[in-house]
């Protein structure tokens, strides 16, 4: 019970930082090409909260 919902929570916590630093780095690319990169990262760093809880949910299960 406890994996999923570490997984569950990160995952909708992932999803919503996603769909808003997803929607500024598009809103800034339109006006300047050149900050692609770090707009992937930030939207990748947000990505990472689902696979922290990924880990959290593995080291659960691993405990049982």
């Amino acid at each position: 019970m406890g994996a999923a919902l570490a997984i569950a929570g990160a995952s909708i916590g992932a999803a919503i930082a996603v769909a808003y630093t997803g929607a500024a780095a598009l809103a800034v690319m339109s006006e300047r090409p050149e900050l692609f990169g770090r707009a992937m990262v930030i939207v990748g760093l947000a990505e990472g909260i689902a696979i922290y809880g990924l880990v959290v949910a593995i080291i659960l299960l691993g405990k049982t």
